[in-house]
C-alpha cells in the first residue's frame, strides 16, 4: 500500500485524495462518499468525455492514422438515428429453432459490429424462416450512450455462466464486467478477471433452461444483482442473442455452440499431467525435473518453460547460456515420454536489431496511438511494443514466427500476458485510446476499447495457425491467459494467478465449471496456487481434485517453495502418485467426452444438478461435479475428507467405486446408474498406452438393469479423425435373469478393432464388483449370485472400505508457515474491522490488502496491483517493490493500541540486510481513515550487501 499512486483515484475531482505522512506513510481519506460508488464503477479510468469513442464505423480500412480521429467518427459518411429511447427489443429467428436476435431498432441492428463469437459473424446477421415467437423478450433503454438490457425470468429461476468468474457456483446476487483484467490474487469478489464472456446460463424452476449472450467485444457489465433478472450494460448498439428454453442446460449449450464453435480437439497426451514453475531457467533444471517424476513413478506427461528461458525476455529466442540448445533438450524429454510447452507474450521488446522487432516494424504490424506512432507500453522485456492482432498481414506475420520457432521441438505455446497486460499503468493495459487497423470482417479501423478483450483471443488464434504451418498433422496445443466466448475453438486456458489458501481451491471448481457453462470446457487452475507456499494437505487435496478437471496443470511462483508433488513429505507424494494414476486410468473416458465436445458441443466438467435439472437442492452444490456420468465428490477443506461430508447425491442410482485407491485426502468417485465408462491401465504418460492394451470398462446398471456407453479411439494427434479414422465402439450391458450381457451394439469410423482382453466389471453398491474377461468385440457375460450373497459382497467392502479410510496415511494438517519468526499463521487471510472499513490483508503475499469494504456505501476495493514512483512489481526482479511478493511475518497485533481501534504490523524480508515494516491501522477517533504506515529498516547490512541496492 506504500506503492500507492494517486492518479489511480483521479477518476473525479473531489472524492479522494492522499496526503503523504512522514516515514512514507499514506492516509486515504474519504471526501465524497455519495459518489464512491459510481468513481469505481464502469468507467472508472475513462470517460467518454474524456476519450471520443467512435461508435458507427465499422467499414473503415486503410485508413490515414493523420485524419484518424475525424474519419472513424463519420461511419462511412452516414449518421445513424436512434429511434427510440426504450421499450421492447425486435427480434427475428437466427441459426437454428429456438434462437432469436433482438436489437433495440432496425437502424440499431444495420449498425451493430460484426460478432467475433459466432463461428461465421454472418449467420448471426442472416434471419431464418421460422415462425415461433420468442418466450422471454427482452427491454432496453438507451441513455449516454449506453444500451441497457433487461430480461424478466420466472421466480425460481438459477444463474449461471458469465465465463471465468471467481466465487460462488450459482451467480444471483453477483455483477462483473467485462474487461480482460490482469489480476494476480483474485478474490471471490473480483468483478474482472482475464477473460470475458457476457454470457448467461439461466436454469428455470422447471428444470429447462435459457441461454442469453450479449454480443458486444466491448465492455460490458453483467448484473445479476436483482433475483430472476438478467441485466446488460454496455455501448449502443449491440445484438443480444436467446437460446431456448430449451429441455436441459446441455441442449443450450449445444446451441450456443453452434453459434460460438466447439472446442478443438486436443492431442491426447495434453490431457496427461502438466508440470509448470516459474524458475524452470536451466536446461538441466528441467531435465532434473523430467528424471524425478520417472523415478519416483509420477505420472506425467508435459513440462513447461515460463519466461526463464528467453534471452532478456525477448519472445521467439532463447538464452545461450541456460539453453544453449532447446532442441537437443527436448529430444531427451521426448524420449522419456515428455512435450515440451513454452511462453510466447504479446509484449515484443522495442530493440532496433532484435530480429522480430524489426521484422514487425518493417511490416507495419504494432498497435498505433492516436497519432499514427506505434505504442511503447513496458512488460518484462522493459519497452514493447504490440502486436495488432486485428489485422490478417499481423496475423500471418506471427504465425511465421510461430512456425519457425516450433522448429526447435516446441510442442505447445503458452499465450501469457496478454489481456494485454502492461507495467507502470494504472489501468494495467494500454490506452483505450489506441488505434487498431483491423480487418473489415472482424470491425475495421477501431480504438482499443473496442478490440481490449479479443486482443488474447487473436492472438492465441494467430498462434494455433502458426502451429497448423509448422505442421499440418499435428494438433495444435495453445494455453491462453485471455480470452474471449468462442475462444475456445482456438486454445486452453487457466483460472490465472491465485493463490494458495482453501479459499481458492474450493473456488477453482467453480471457477472451471462455470468456463464450461460459457463454453470453454478446457480449463483448469494453478494446482496448488500460484502466489504463496502451499501446505502438503493443500497441494494434496488440491491435486486429487485437480487430477479430475479437463486441463490439469500445477504451477507456481518464483520465490515460492518447490511445488512439485515430492516437495511436501512422503504422504503427500504417495496421495499425488494416487491421483494422478487415477486420472491416467480415466483417460479413455475424458478423451471420449472431448471427441463429444468437440463434435457435437456437449460439456465435459458440469455441475452437479445437470444429473437432474429439475431438483433445487443441487442448484448450489459446490463440493461436487460430473464428468460425464461419473460424480466427483471433493473435500476443500483442511480437516475432512470427502467421505466425512454430507453426501447430496442426485436422484436415482449412484454406485461408488475407485481403482483400490481411497483415501482419505482424494474424491470419492460414483458412477450413475445406466452407465458404462471405458478405462485403461495406469501409465507414466500417455504414449506408454497401446491399442492392444487390455481395455476395461466399468459398468454401473439403472433401475431397469441396462447400461451404455462409448469409447472413442484414434491416433490420438492429427486429423485423421476428421476422415473417418478412428473406431467409436458404443458398448450396452443389460440384465437377464441373473446373467448381465456386455456387447457392442454399434461402431463408426474405419478403423478395425484391436485384438485385446475386455475386462468388465460390475458395481453392485458401496464398491464392490464383479467381474470377468473376455475378447473385445465378443459377448461377454457376468453370473450374478443370489441376493444374500450380493449383500454379504456389499457389507464386507463396505466394512474394508471404512477400514482403509481409516489406516491410512494421512497428509499432515500442517497449516502454519514454518521458518519464520514472531507470530504463527494460518493461510487465512487476517481480517481487521473497525469503524467504516473492513479489511483482509495477505501476510505471506507482500502483507498486501487483497480486499477493503467500505460499509456505509456497500463499495468494495479489490487486490489492485499499483505502482510506486516509477517502480512496479512487474517491471522486473531488479524492480520490484518491496513488500510485492515476498513473504511477511505478523508481528504485532493489537485491537487496542495507542488511540487505534484496530493494528496490524508485519514485517518482511527484502534481502540485502533489509526488512520492511508495515502497520495498518484504523484510528478510534476518525475510523473513516485507514493509516498504512512502512519503512525499510537496515537489520545486517555489511560491505557489498545488495540492500543498497535495493
Amino acid at each position: 500500500m506504500e506503492s500507492l499512486n494517486p492518479r489511480l483515484w483521479a477518476c473525479s475531482s473531489s472524492r479522494f485524495f492522499l496526503s503523504k505522512a512522514f516515514k512514507s506513510s499514506f492516509v486515504v481519506r474519504l471526501q465524497e462518499i455519495k459518489s464512491f460508488k459510481h468513481s469505481i464503477g464502469l468507467d472508472i479510468f475513462i470517460s467518454d468525455s474524456q476519450f471520443p469513442l467512435f461508435r458507427k464505423q465499422r467499414y473503415i480500412n486503410n485508413c490515414s492514422l493523420g485524419r484518424l480521429a475525424s474519419r472513424m467518427a463519420d461511419y462511412d459518411g452516414q449518421t445513424v438515428a436512434v429511434d427510440l429511447t426504450s421499450g421492447n427489443m425486435i427480434f427475428e429467428p437466427v441459426l437454428e429453432d429456438g434462437v432469436f436476435r433482438f436489437d433495440c431498432s432496425g437502424n440499431d441492428r444495420i449498425s451493430a459490429y460484426p460478432s467475433l463469437s459466432f463461428i461465421d459473424a454472418k449467420v448471426r446477421d442472416t434471419p431464418i424462416m421460422n415462425k415461433k415467437v420468442p418466450l422471454y423478450i427482452p427491454t432496453f433503454e438507451c441513455a449516454h450512450g449506453k444500451q441497457i438490457v433487461n430480461i424478466e425470468l420466472p421466480s425460481g429461476t438459477s444463474f449461471y455462466g458469465t465465463g471465468e468468474v471467481s466465487g460462488q457456483l450459482e451467480r444471483t446476487g453477483k455483477r462483473v464486467f467485462t474487461w480482460n483484467t490482469d489480476a494476480w490474487g483474485y478474490g471471490s469478489g473480483t468483478t474482472s478477471l482475464y477473460q470475458s464472456h457476457p454470457w448467461v446460463l439461466a436454469v428455470l424452476p422447471t428444470g429447462e433452461a435459457f441461454g442469453v449472450l450479449a454480443d458486444t467485444t466491448r465492455r460490458c457489465e453483467i448484473d445479476l444483482r436483482e433475483e430472476c433478472r438478467i441485466k446488460f450494460t454496455a455501448e449502443d448498439p449491440y445484438p443480444v442473442i436467446t437460446f431456448g428454453p430449451f429441455a436441459s442446460p446441455t441442449a443450450v449449450l449445444i446451441s450456443l455452440s453452434h453459434a460460438i464453435g466447439t472446442v478443438f480437439m486436443p492431442p491426447k497426451w495434453s490431457l496427461g499431467y502438466h508440470q509448470c514453475r516459474w524458475s524452470y531457467d536451466t536446461d538441466a533444471k528441467v531435465l532434473k525435473i523430467a528424471r524425478t517424476f520417472r523415478e519416483k513413478g509420477i505420472p506425467c506427461d508435459v513440462i513447461w518453460m515460463d519466461i526463464d528461458y528467453m534471452n532478456g525476455f525477448r519472445c521467439f529466442t532463447f538464452d545461450q547460456e541456460r539453453f544453449p540448445d532447446p532442441k537437443s533438450m527436448v529430444n531427451d524429454l521426448h524420449r522419456n515420454g515428455f512435450k515440451a510447452i513454452w511462453m510466447i507474450d504479446p509484449g515484443i521488446k522495442h530493440e532496433k536489431g532484435y530480429f522480430v522487432y524489426d521484422s514487425g516494424s518493417e511490416k507495419d504490424v504494432w498497435v498505433k496511438k492516436a497519432d499514427g506512432t506505434p505504442f511503447i507500453g513496458d512488460v518484462w522485456p522493459g519497452p514493447c511494443v504490440f502486436p495488432d492482432f486485428t489485422q490478417a498481414k499481423t496475423r500471418l506475420w506471427w504465425g511465421n514466427l510461430v512456425k519457425e520457432f516450433t522448429s526447435n521441438g516446441v510442442d505447445g505455446i503458452w499465450n501469457d500476458m496478454n489481456e494485454p497486460a502492461v507495467f507502470k499503468m494504472v489501468t494495467k493495459t494500454m490506452p483505450e485510446t489506441n488505434i487498431h487497423r483491423g480487418d473489415t470482417e472482424l470491425g475495421g479501423c477501431q480504438n482499443h476499447s473496442h478490440y481490449h478483450n479479443v486482443f488474447g483471443m487473436l492472438m492465441a488464434r494467430s498462434t494455433n495457425g502458426g502451429m497448423k504451418l509448422a505442421d499440418e498433422n499435428r494438433r495444435p496445443f495453445v494455453l491462453t491467459r485471455a480470452g474471449f466466448i468462442g475462444g475456445q475453438r482456438y486454445a486452453a486456458t487457466w483460472t490465472g494467478d491465485n493463490l494458495s489458501t482453501w479459499e481458492h481451491l474450493h473456488m477453482s471448481v467453480s471457477m472451471v465449471l462455470q468456463l464450461g457453462l460459457s463454453g470453454q470446457p478446457l480449463s483448469g487452475p494453478d494446482i496448488g496456487g500460484f502466489g504463496g507456499n502451499a501446505t502438503p494437505k493443500l497441494f494434496g487435496k488440491w491435486l486429487g481434485i485437480g487430477a479430475m478437471f479437463p486441463f490439469c496443470r500445477a504451477h507456481s511462483e518464483m520465490g515460492t517453495i518447490d511445488h512439485e508433488p515430492w516437495s511436501f513429505g512422503e504422504e503427500c507424494e504417495e496421495v499425488c502418485r494416487l491421483a494422478l494414476m487415477r486420472r491416467y486410468r480415466l483417460i479413455p473416458h475424458i478423451y471420449t467426452l472431448f471427441y463429444k465436445a468437440h463434435t457435437l458441443g456437449t460439456p465435459i466438467a458440469v455441475p452437479t444438478f445437470f444429473a437432474d435439472s429439475k431438483d433445487p437442492s443441487l442448484r448450489k452444490v459446490e463440493n461436487s461435479f460430473l464428468l460425464g456420468p461419473v460424480l466427483i465428490h471433493s473435500s476443500t477443506v483442511p480437516d475432512k475428507g470427502s467421505h466425512q461430508l454430507p453426501l447430496v447425491l442426485p436422484k436415482g442410482i449412484w454406485l461408488r467405486f475407485d481403482f483400490n485407491d481411497s483415501h482419505p485426502d482424494l474424491p470419492t468417485l460414483y458412477l450413475q446408474g445406466g452407465s458404462i465408462i471405458p478405462v485403461g491401465p495406469p501409465l507414466q504418460h500417455v504414449g506408454e498406452a497401446n491399442l492392444t492394451d487390455d481395455l476395461s470398462l466399468i459398468i454401473a446398471l439403472d433401475d431397469h438393469g441396462k447400461a451404455e456407453g462409448v469409447i472413442f479411439e484414434d491416433d490420438g494427434d492429427g486429423y485423421e479423425f476428421t476422415r473417418e479414422g478412428y473406431l467409436l465402439t458404443y458398448y450396452v450391458a443389460e440384465l437377464q435373469s441373473s446373467v448381465v450381457t456386455v456387447k457392442i451394439s454399434r461402431t463408426e469410423g474405419s478403423w478395425r478393432r484391436p485384438k485385446r482382453r475386455l475386462h468388465v466389471q460390475l458395481l453392485l453398491g458401496e464398491g464392490a464388483k464383479l467381474d470377468a474377461w473376455g475378447t473385445d468385440g465378443e459377448v461377454v457375460q457376468i453370473i450374478v449370485p443370489s441376493e444374500s450373497d450380493v449383500s454379504h459382497l456389499i457389507s464386507t467392502n463396505k466394512e474394508q472400505y471404512q477400514a482403509r479410510m481409516e489406516s491410512a496415511k494421512c497428509i499432515p494438517g500442517v497449516e502454519e508457515i514454518s521458518g519464520q519468526k514472531g507470530i504463527n499463521i494460518s493461510r487465512t487471510p487476517i481480517v481487521l474491522k473497525s469503524g467504516n472499513w473492513i479489511l483482509e490483508v495477505v501476510p505471506w503475499i507482500g502483507g498486501r490488502m487483497i480486499s477493503m469494504m467500505h460499509f456505509p456505501s456497500g463499495t468494495q476495493w479489490l487486490h489492485s496491483r499499483v505502482e510506486v514512483d516509477g517502480y512496479e512489481e512487474y517491471s522486473g526482479t531488479e524492480y520490484r517493490s518491496a513488500g510485492c511478493s515476498e513473504e511477511y511475518t505478523v508481528i504485532e497485533r493489537d485491537p487496542q493500541q495507542g488511540g487505534e481501534e484496530e493494528a496490524l504490523k508485519l514485517e518482511g524480508d527484502i534481502g540485502g540486510g533489509l526488512v520492511i515494516e508495515r502497520q495498518i491501522s484504523i484510528k478510534k477517533d476518525n475510523p473513516r481513515v485507514l493509516h498504512i504506515d512502512s519503512s525499510i529498516l537496515a537489520r545486517q547490512v555489511g560491505a557489498g550487501s545488495g540492500g543498497f541496492s535495493r
